[in-house]
């Protein structure tokens, strides 16, 4: 019963690091990368569908720099470069034959700062989730003891381990925080 409940609260929690992480990554540092572009609607073929970047092309970061992107259809590179340029993201796409490439500006001083801020708040959604998650599996234990399911000696035990599992999730998740700030600070 416990051994359940405490595997349910873990797949939670994992799942909660996994939507903070992606969220991250789409915060743009010095450094190209897909992410940053990957997870943008497009819309294409006159406007009849959208549908993500990732979904279009192929998104390549040749140096730290740069971003090519191959789209699977070259008939619909306008539309692919007409979509980001729209996205307000700061980013240039400048079309060259069948590719299309993206030079990453450098970060200013103040931009850095707008950014770690933003990943702050991404980070805290995550403990959210993280303690949500530890709430409901709290809460699931003083049901089950009240209905005289375990007893209260199990459920203290059973606290004391969902509460060990998510201060080890929260953990993960300042560790995650840390490493952007690092990566946002580097020039």
């Amino acid at each position: 019963m416990i051994d359940t409940l405490l595997n349910q609260a873990r797949d939670r929690m994992k799942k909660a690091i996994e939507v903070t992480q992606t969220d991250l990554s789409s915060i743009r540092s010095g450094r190209a990368t897909p992410s940053l572009v990957e997870h943008l609607t497009i819309a294409v073929y006159g406007g009849s569908q959208r549908l993500k970047l990732m979904e279009l092309a192929t998104i390549t970061a040749t140096d730290a720099k740069t971003l090519v992107l191959t789209p699977y259809d070259p008939s619909i590179i306008a539309e692919i470069e007409k979509g980001i340029q729209e996205a307000n993201t700061g980013l240039t796409p400048v079309v060259d034959g069948e590719v299309i490439r993206i030079t990453i500006p450098l970060l200013s001083e103040e931009r850095r700062g707008e950014y770690i801020k933003l990943a702050r708040v991404k980070l805290e959604g995550g403990r959210i989730m993280i303690r949500q998650a530890r709430q409901d599996a709290m809460h699931q234990l003083k049901k089950s003891e009240d209905s005289s399911e375990i007893s209260q000696d199990q459920q203290k035990q059973g606290e004391k381990m969902v509460q060990e599992l998510t201060d080890e999730m929260i953990a993960e998740i300042d560790g995650m925080g840390e490493r952007k700030e690092a990566e946002l600070l580097q020039v």
